[in-house]
């Protein structure tokens, strides 16, 4: 009866979400909650439900948020972090160069794309990361004369590289599911992060060869938008004066991470408030700076918050541990030691077909808890959860994507048609590069 009780909310879940009948933060909520209190009442008639209490469904939900709330402190000030660091034009110099450098070689204006998308996608925002990246790089494919396909899937797999920051949403999602600390996950997965960088480089670099040759190059492409073109579109936050301030701040705190010198919310706290203090002395000026991205701030923080309510009951009422032994039982014994590479594979159709939170939040689980039966601690698992985000970004559950082809005017189908080989041959780098780095095992005994 508990395992047909999980299953059941987990659908009921999933369909709430995808339908859109609901959003994630509240069936995130309301659906557990209301499967719990049925739970409690079978209870009565049922001897397996008769450990759910009424009166500890609270406590449970409780601890389910008290260990979300480090995930969700580290979330709220890395969004409000990069986001200042936007503000104050930190990298628009970068911006500039690349787009003076590139001139009119389709080679250059290739590499370009992915060098200028890697470094605008630091801040885990798809929807910003396009918006400024197809202004700044629009004009040259189309002064060129080249495809404007080759730009949109280049944005799309760097995009889906640098989602795998635990700011970027999957990670913190694969995290907050399976309740481990969301550096343990993203830290080790940054060498196939680096290995799948350098593979879209060469792949701009093939695309860019292919490009020249059909096009030739163009000496005189008039390049005058660049001195234009600014990261930062409020003019009143701009601090040219500190960017070499901010371009420190930012890498020891990238440092800071990698050493785990200090727990990774803590980390940026603090790195946060120096930069408001220092680029912004005034009062009213950091409050401002806050509201502005209040917005995003509070979707993203507010829908881990409410997980930690789906986790604690998942778990709480015994769901989860029914779920993976049904699920265990029905996994040929030669395939279970198998199961974080299996998990790997998996997320990329089940990330396409639905959505980030369907996946995370109801697949994963149980995933991880059957995988435990075999030795395969659960940070491992949610690594391998995380290979399938380039082709996740691919689904028309995306809405970053209509936003993508719009700004650079293709459809959508001749979008996917073109970048899936890309995006699944991305995730085999990302897969591959685990599997040799021991991020994951192939095998465990």
């Amino acid at each position: 009866m508990l395992t047909f009780l999980g299953i059941s909310m987990i659908m009921c879940f999933m369909y709430l979400i995808m339908s859109k009948r609901l959003s994630a933060l509240v069936a995130l909520i309301l659906i557990p909650f209301i499967f719990a209190i049925i739970a409690w009442g079978l209870g009565f008639y049922f001897e397996s439900l008769s450990h759910i209490q009424l009166a500890e469904l609270g406590n449970t939900m409780l601890d389910g948020i008290k260990k979300l709330a480090p995930t969700g402190v580290m979330l709220l000030f890395a969004i409000l972090y990069f986001a200042l660091m936007i503000d104050s034009g930190l990298f628009d110099p970068s911006v500039r160069w690349i787009l003076k450098k590139v001139k009119g070689d389709p080679l250059k204006i290739t590499l370009g794309t992915v060098f200028l998308t890697l470094l605008v996608s630091l801040d885990g925002d798809g929807s910003t990361t396009y918006m400024i990246c197809v202004a700044a790089m629009m004009p040259l494919y189309k002064r060129v004369g080249m495809n404007p396909l080759i730009m949109t899937c280049l944005m799309l797999l760097c995009s889906g590289v640098m989602n795998l920051t635990p700011w970027g949403g999957p990670t913190a999602r694969a995290a907050s599911a399976l309740q481990v600390d969301a550096s343990e996950v993203f830290i080790p997965m940054i060498p196939s992060m680096v290995i799948a960088a350098a593979w879209l480089f060469f792949l701009a670099y093939l695309y860019g060869k292919y490009e020249r040759k059909r096009l030739g190059v163009i000496e005189l492409v008039d390049i005058s938008h660049a001195d234009d073109i600014s990261i930062s579109k409020d003019p009143e936050a701009q601090r040219p004066h500190l960017r070499w301030f901010n371009g420190i701040l930012t890498l020891v705190l990238m440092a800071s991470l990698v050493k785990g010198i200090l727990p990774m919310s803590i980390l940026f706290m603090l790195g946060f408030c120096i930069a408001l203090v220092v680029n912004y002395p005034c009062v009213n000026m950091q409050k401002k700076r806050i509201a502005m991205h209040a917005d995003s701030v509070l979707a993203v923080v507010g829908v881990i918050f409410a997980a930690g309510v789906f986790t604690g009951i998942l778990s709480g009422t015994g769901m989860v541990e029914a779920m993976s032994k049904g699920f265990v039982a029905v996994i040929p014994p030669s395939l279970g030691p198998y199961l974080a590479p299996i998990t790997g594979v998996l997320s990329m159709p089940l990330t396409f077909f639905m959505s980030n939170d369907a996946f995370y939040f109801g697949v994963l689980p149980i995933l991880a808890e059957a995988a435990s039966h075999y030795g395969i601690a659960p940070v491992e698992i949610a690594r391998a959860s995380i290979i399938g985000q380039p082709i996740h970004l691919l689904s028309p559950l995306v809405p970053s994507t209509y936003l993508l082809c719009g700004l650079a005017s293709v459809e959508l189908a001749d979008h996917q048609k073109f970048t899936l080989k890309w995006a699944f041959i991305t995730c085999c780098v990302l897969m591959g590069s685990a599997l040799i780095f021991g991020v994951f095992p192939l095998y465990n005994l």
